[in-house]
């Protein structure tokens, strides 16, 4: 069966608690859901994960790309959270594994503080969708679908 990758950076865990007043008072097993509606629609396995540690976040996008290339997965929704402001090992990791991936965020990352304006996942996403809360999310799952061709 085919299985899409959705991974989660740091604090995600905290939402629905954390600043409900920017990332809404969902939670992140409400996302969850939502995710896994969708993978049933598409006929998909999910790998949901959640971490605040950023070498698990590099080794599990490692890993989507490998399953990815044995034809075993479509990509990869990713909210790398702070991650994406920061981490140039996430977009070797990216680019190294050649993993599809969706960039995403809850907020609308262009009306908060600057340096949450810089992504050095961006550059190496095929596609980015930011600032529609956790829509983000089915949304992200319908775009891989669209650009694997498995939708």
């Amino acid at each position: 069966m085919t299985s899409a990758y959705v991974l989660n950076g740091p604090n995600l865990n905290l939402l629905g608690m954390r600043e409900p007043e920017i990332y809404g008072k969902s939670t992140l097993a409400d996302v969850e859901r939502s995710c896994w509606e969708v993978a049933d629609e598409l006929g998909w396995a999910l790998e949901f994960r959640q971490t605040n540690r950023e070498g698990e976040l590099v080794e599990w996008i490692q890993e989507a790309g490998e399953a990815q290339s044995a034809g075993e997965a479509v990509g990869v929704v990713l909210n790398a959270a702070a991650y994406t402001h920061t981490s140039v090992a996430l977009q070797d990791a990216i680019v190294g594994s050649g993993a599809s991936v969706i960039e995403l965020h809850i907020s609308n990352v262009y009306r908060r503080e600057p340096f949450r304006h810089v992504s050095y996942v961006s550059p190496v996403a095929a596609g980015v969708i930011v600032g529609l809360g956790v829509a983000c999310y089915p949304l992200a799952l319908r775009a891989l679908a669209t650009l694997s061709g498995h939708g």
